[in-house]
């Protein structure tokens, strides 16, 4: 399933300055029963954003106004717990294209990478920059390059540099997925296939 092209994003950005995200609470197992990757949006850190009673909790920041973008800013160690590939579907289908933090969990970069949302990994220290920058300002932007892989704090224009497989930049920059890789090169396989001796 291809998905949408990703060269430069520029995006406000929605603050989510908690350690230790997981899986879990991106994406509650009980909504892990549809197969395919659409309607998982709605549930994205469900029980962080409703009450039992299904009313939203005000002081979780999706639930407020102040805050929007398709960049999601969490805190060192997101994405960690399970491997369900669930947790990137929901990112995806909330409006997320990328996700920043100062360290992933391998697993939930791979599933990341796999469906279009770019995990960018910087230091803690701009990291805490980007936060304070949001707090002094919702609508501040980042500027995320993939091209480039330097991501920019508009504001004041300071960058840092993020590292990524040279496989999945290509894929992401073509909008494939696996699928869509062996699809493009589908003649060259023809014609090594036909080299090789049966």
């Amino acid at each position: 399933m291809a998905y949408d092209k990703f060269t430069t994003l520029t995006s406000s950005a929605v603050p989510l300055p908690i350690e230790n995200v997981d899986t879990d609470q991106i994406i509650p197992a009980r909504f892990l029963k549809a197969t395919e990757r659409k309607g998982f949006g709605d549930n994205l850190f469900r029980d962080w954003r409703y009450n039992q009673d299904d009313t939203p909790k005000t002081d979780f920041v999706l639930n407020d106004s102040t805050y929007s973008g398709k960049i999601l800013v969490g805190g060192k160690n997101f994405g960690s717990g399970s491997s369900r590939e669930h947790a990137a579907w929901a990112v995806y289908d909330y409006g997320f294209r990328c996700v920043i933090s100062s360290f992933f969990a391998d697993i939930f970069r791979g599933n990341c990478l796999n469906i279009g949302v770019l995990p960018v990994q910087v230091s803690a220290e701009f990291l805490q920059k980007i936060f304070v920058e949001i707090e002094k300002d919702p609508n501040t932007k980042l500027e995320v390059s993939l091209i480039d892989q330097k991501v920019t704090l508009l504001a004041t224009g300071e960058s840092e540099s993020f590292d990524i497989n040279d496989y999945k930049k290509g894929n992401m920059t073509n909008g494939f997925d696996d699928i869509d890789y062996l699809l493009n090169i589908k003649e060259d396989i023809q014609e090594f296939a036909k080299s090789r001796p049966f």
